[in-house]
């Protein structure tokens, strides 16, 4: 076995279910942010230490395996919009981190075109929170006042392509520049 070749351990079966999948999501994570949600599936049970048999009971195919990745930042921007005290500059900055640590989230979001309606849905949800807030930040002046939601939409798809257009340490300043820009403000996390 070479040197990036994890030699498989003691067949636990069905009591290593819940470590493989935890073990698969967190190598899908890494690998989708730096190659891409069309990373090959074995390189995902690689970093994993798992056997691709183990991804495919898990993950019957690469859709289930992209939605659950990105199901819990999708979730934690939706979780920043319910939450009455903040503000669009917070749910800016969750959307905005997430296109930083993962190009590949901004494919996903910005895709009304995606294989798969769950895919889809991603950018639906993403703009629905985005969208509970903007009235407010109009209201309290925090944007200029004809900023309309496809506006927004508009500012988020910009921004996340500039991010994904740069070397990675270089991200962070690119977006909070270009968000300065378009004179919204982002508060990053």
């Amino acid at each position: 076995m070479g040197p990036t070749t994890t030699r498989p351990g003691r067949n636990l079966g069905p009591r290593a279910a819940a470590g493989n999948r935890a073990a698969l999501l967190a190598a899908a994570r890494e690998i989708f942010a730096q190659d891409g949600i069309r990373a090959p599936l074995s390189a995902v049970s690689r970093r994993a230490g798992v056997g691709q048999g183990s991804l495919y009971r898990h993950f019957p195919d690469r859709i289930d395996l992209v939605v659950a990745v990105f199901e819990e930042q999708v979730e934690a921007v939706e979780a920043v919009a319910a939450d009455r005290g903040a503000r669009l500059a917070d749910l800016l900055g969750i959307v905005t981190r997430n296109a930083i640590d993962s190009t590949a989230f901004v494919d996903l979001v910005r895709s009304s075109t995606a294989p798969d309606a769950r895919l889809r849905a991603f950018g639906t949800r993403v703009a629905a929170a985005l969208a509970t807030h903007l009235p407010a930040a109009l209201a309290a002046g925090e944007v200029r006042q004809e900023l309309s939601e496809r506006d927004l939409l508009l500012a988020v798809s910009m921004v996340a392509t500039a991010v994904t257009h740069v070397a990675e340490d270089e991200r962070v300043a690119v977006a909070s520049r270009a968000w300065e820009l378009l004179g919204i403000e982002v508060r990053l996390p």
